[in-house]
């Protein structure tokens, strides 16, 4: 045990936990600022935050120092118990704004979807470690893949959580395209995604969805009904000019005109009280956690820890592009958090054991 950590220590990858900590550290200091003008009981949820970033770390920790490869022995296994909890959602999950998410345990919540990307991510790396192709893949290929992924996101998109089964979706096909991925598939499955449009549009999305769909495409259309959180958020962003009103000085957040400001638009009240400059801070911060990850995966020793190290930025940034992208109004508004910056136990959670999972990886980088 004492080899253990001081192996650890020496070859703790320094640049990816300032990375983290960075924007987790800058994601309290903004959440305190977004629950400043509410009731006590949103006041609490920095509290709560607090403890879930404990657990994550402490969960990341635990996911760093066991040997990735027994991961890679178990991966189907976590898969199936993945497969299991989004079931359980259905039985005795609790109901939220007409979605059904979360499973109590005790005092918490637990959000099945957010880890599935984590174990979807993992299905994904076993079975590509032990693919011996080489060369580029075709459609034929991308069959197993594509049934290890279709299961959770179809439980997903019944809970209904659209924004959660994109993400998936998005993962997997960056794995894939980053995994010799031929052109030819790219086009067909290109061309398949633009031929569904109506049929997904009619049968799979709900009616709020396609409202929100709808506002993204005219945004002045209605901003007192479904366009009332984009076109807050663009007014929170743009009236932060470059330097900001200043820490606990935004109109928008402190008088209640941004809602969800704590979850899913926190980037609006860092926008509004830091300007663009702060904004570029934090921007950056997540490409360069974004940059490291793929480097850690250049130099991983095999394909699982490779594929994980993929899996997991791609999760990253998918997230941060949507949140940030349909908080300044240039991509429809779905319920996704952006990472260790949002308010939400399930997402911090997963998001910290994605960090351990690219620790760890990071650390073997040198032996096996």
């Amino acid at each position: 045990m004492p080899s253990l950590v001081r192996e650890f220590r020496d070859q703790f990858d320094l640049p990816l936990f300032v990375a983290v900590a960075g924007i987790a550290a800058l994601g309290l200091v903004n959440l305190y600022s977004a629950t400043s003008a509410e009731g006590p009981a949103i006041r609490e949820l920095y509290v709560t935050q607090l403890y879930w970033l404990a657990l994550g770390s402490a969960a990341a920790v635990v996911v760093a120092t066991i040997d990735y490869r027994h991961y890679e022995r178990h991966g189907y296994v976590a898969y199936a118990i993945g497969i299991v909890l989004l079931i359980l959602v259905f039985l005795i999950g609790n109901n939220v704004r007409g979605s059904t998410r979360w499973i109590p345990i005790g005092a918490f919540t637990l959000q099945p979807s957010e880890l599935m990307k984590i174990l979807v991510i993992l299905a994904l790396a076993k079975y590509l470690h032990n693919d011996p192709k080489t060369e580029g893949r075709g459609l034929v290929d991308l069959i197993v893949p594509a049934l290890i992924v279709l299961p959770p996101m179809a439980l997903i998109l019944l809970q209904p959580d659209l924004g959660t089964a994109v993400i998936v979706a998005l993962i997997f096909g960056t794995i894939m395209v980053l995994t010799k991925l031929r052109v030819v598939p790219l086009v067909v499955l290109g061309g398949v995604f633009a031929l569904s449009a109506p049929l997904t549009w009619t049968y799979l999305l709900q009616q709020y969805q396609r409202d929100r769909l709808l506002a993204f495409m005219d945004p002045e259309h209605d901003i007192t009904g479904i366009g009332y959180h984009a076109h807050q958020s663009r007014v929170a962003i743009g009236s932060g000019g470059m330097w900001g009103k200043g820490y606990l000085e935004g109109t928008q957040n402190q008088h209640g005109f941004l809602p969800d400001q704590f979850s899913d638009f926190p980037f609006a009240v860092w926008g509004e009280e830091h300007g663009l400059a702060g904004a570029l801070v934090l921007l950056c911060l997540y490409l360069f956690l974004i940059l490291w990850g793929l480097k850690i995966a250049s130099q991983a020793k095999d394909r699982f820890g490779a594929v994980v190290a993929v899996g997991v930025s791609a999760m990253i940034f998918w997230q941060a592009v949507i949140n940030i992208g349909m908080v300044m109004g240039i991509l429809p508004i779905v319920g996704i958090t952006l990472p260790f910056f949002s308010y939400g136990g399930s997402s911090v959670l997963t998001m910290l054991i994605g960090v351990g999972l690219l620790m760890n990886v990071s650390l073997r980088r040198f032996h096996f």
